[in-house]
């Protein structure tokens, strides 16, 4: 199937919680590579959660090498955060946020667990902007958005800007027909 579309705010689906993957069949591996497709292509991506391709499953996905040279894709099925500790503020963005990006604040240190590809237990313990990475896609599972963690008002201003943009793609392919 290769490259998917990426789901964007405010569709209902990101605000999903994710259901456990309990059986790693040909259809959960055709989605993990569609996936891995669709991270690679899509610019400055970083990380993925299957919501994010419209399929409320528990996957994630991320790879932090340098965009030129991906080479360390980590792959996580029913992942979770078992421990974490520190603080650390990074601007973040997020595909399925058009045009926006914000501060975050978030663990510095975190402790995941879930099962790769083939359903072995894995556990990561990561730092810096690979927990990050993870934090921000776990909560993508639970139905929570970057833009979740920032100051109401600016979270008010963002889909206030959106809304005028939507309105303004809408009026304009309207009067293309």
């Amino acid at each position: 199937m290769g490259v998917r579309w990426i789901v964007t705010y405010p569709d209902t689906v990101l605000r999903e919680r994710a259901e456990p993957v309990t059986d790693i069949d040909g259809k959960i591996q055709q989605l993990i590579d569609d996936m891995a497709d669709t991270m690679y292509h899509a610019q400055n991506a970083i990380g993925l959660a299957s919501n994010q391709v419209g399929e409320p499953c528990r996957i994630i996905m991320f790879d932090i090498s340098a965009k030129d040279a991906p080479n360390d894709l980590i792959v996580l099925l029913n992942p979770e955060i078992i421990e974490a500790d520190g603080l650390i503020v990074n601007e973040e963005g997020c595909l399925s946020i058009i045009d926006y990006r914000a501060d975050v604040k978030r663990s510095e240190r975190v402790t995941v667990k879930g099962i790769d590809r083939e359903g072995n237990p894995i556990t990561l313990q990561k730092e810096g902007l690979a927990a990050i990475v993870l934090q921000h896609e776990i909560d993508h599972l639970n139905g929570t958005l970057f833009i979740d963690h920032i100051s109401k008002l600016r979270r008010e201003l963002y889909k206030r800007r959106l809304k005028k943009k939507l309105l303004k793609e809408r009026d304009s392919s309207s009067q293309r027909l």
